[in-house]
């Protein structure tokens, strides 16, 4: 099990950076053939990354829901995720989607990208192992110039709010 931090923590990580949601929905239970190939591609592209740290890409969260995955990604700039989506073990998975299921409707594929840079995002954490941006950045204390939500995103003069670790 992961280690729980105690108290609260935020993340910073310097200059910008790309949060890359991507998954797949599974519009066709029954349709196996169909959705688990594109289940089954998603394991070995992120093993690819993590193996290759020049791509660009921090770390991913994986999300189960009823009807499918959600991934949050974390890259170092769209620049290297477009690089990344242009070849590789995506490329190829791309292509076998569009043939084997195209617009036949049987299961769903989207993504998300949003450039970040500093003042430009806020995290809090309250008892919570490292988690989404606080795993592939730094995780730190949620106290002083990070405790509210307003100073993390750069906020200047604003009351002291009181909390356990601030009283």
């Amino acid at each position: 099990m992961a280690e729980i931090h105690k108290g609260r923590y935020s993340a910073q990580i310097e200059g910008e950076f790309v949060v890359f949601i991507i998954g797949m929905r599974i519009n066709r239970l029954w349709a196996i053939h169909k959705w688990l190939p594109v289940f089954n591609a998603m394991g070995p592209m992120i093993k690819e990354l993590y193996q290759n740290p020049d791509t660009g890409f921090l770390g991913t969260e994986f999300m189960l829901n009823w009807r499918g995955v959600t991934l949050l990604q974390y890259w170092r700039s769209y620049d290297e995720l477009e690089k990344y989506a242009r070849g590789g073990l995506h490329l190829e998975a791309w292509k076998r989607f569009n043939t084997s299921i195209g617009a036949d409707g049987s299961v769903g594929i989207y993504h998300e990208t949003y450039k970040a840079q500093s003042g430009s995002y806020e995290t809090i954490y309250a008892n919570m192992p490292k988690f989404g941006l606080a795993k592939v950045a730094n995780h730190v204390p949620a106290t002083g110039g990070m405790a509210t939500s307003r100073r993390r995103m750069g906020g200047e003069n604003e009351p002291a709010v009181e909390t356990p670790e601030n009283p």
